[in-house]
């Protein structure tokens, strides 16, 4: 089964990934981390993108695709859950011709639909650790000690891409560049509209409930 998650930054999209890679087996295509990684492996794609994450800007269509295709490349023939991507009309119809080449297709995409005032509470306030990937927030989950993961003990930092300029940047490029592409899926049928701003356990039901697992 392939999946794929839209949704702005911050909408809850990486949290259900994890709930379902832990319950269902699935493993998670997130661009964000893949690109986070080629950014901290100092490769020359990794380099590239730096400088579109930085100012808030989406990546390149053709450095996304080329990431993609490592990822599923590595990973044939497993289920997948498509985090944040495909963004635009371009990558979705990449990402058919990509899963058309193994044989394979998108079985259903859900849209974390919620106020863009509660993502930008939500971002200004999440810390990450840079070791294991864990998140937190300053009001809702603070870490027991004060910049130090609970997990594994590595450093919880704010994100230079969750500083408020750079998130209004990074919304008003969702809406720009990701509307035409929840119309796109929506005309396939495939689309299903979540209620981002509920309790991540509501929303797991929510999509538990589509998929009938």
């Amino acid at each position: 089964m392939n999946i794929v998650f839209i949704g702005a930054p911050g909408s809850g999209k990486g949290t259900q990934s994890r709930e379902f890679i832990e319950k269902y087996k699935f493993i998670q295509l997130s661009t964000g981390d893949l690109l986070r990684s080629a950014i901290s492996a100092g490769t020359e794609l990794g380099k590239e993108a730096k400088a579109f994450m930085d100012a808030g800007k989406l990546v390149p269509d053709d450095i996304m695709v080329n990431i993609v295709k490592g990822f599923l490349r590595d990973n044939r023939g497993k289920s997948v859950i498509f985090d944040g991507f495909p963004r635009t009309v371009s990558q979705a119809k990449s990402l058919q011709q990509v899963l058309a080449e193994q044989e394979l297709a998108i079985d259903r995409v859900f849209y974390f639909k919620i106020n863009p005032q509660i993502l930008i509470k939500r971002l200004t306030g999440r810390r990450v650790c840079t070791n294991c990937g864990e998140i937190y927030h300053i009001e809702t989950k603070p870490s027991k000690k004060e910049l130090t993961c609970d997990v594994c003990g590595g450093s919880v930092v704010h994100r230079s891409d969750d500083k408020e300029d750079v998130i209004t940047e990074r919304l008003a490029q969702f809406e720009n560049n990701t509307g035409p592409t929840i119309e796109y899926y929506r005309s396939t049928n495939l689309l299903v509209e979540i209620d981002g701003s509920l309790t991540p356990e509501l929303v797991f039901k929510q999509i538990q409930n589509v998929l009938t697992l």
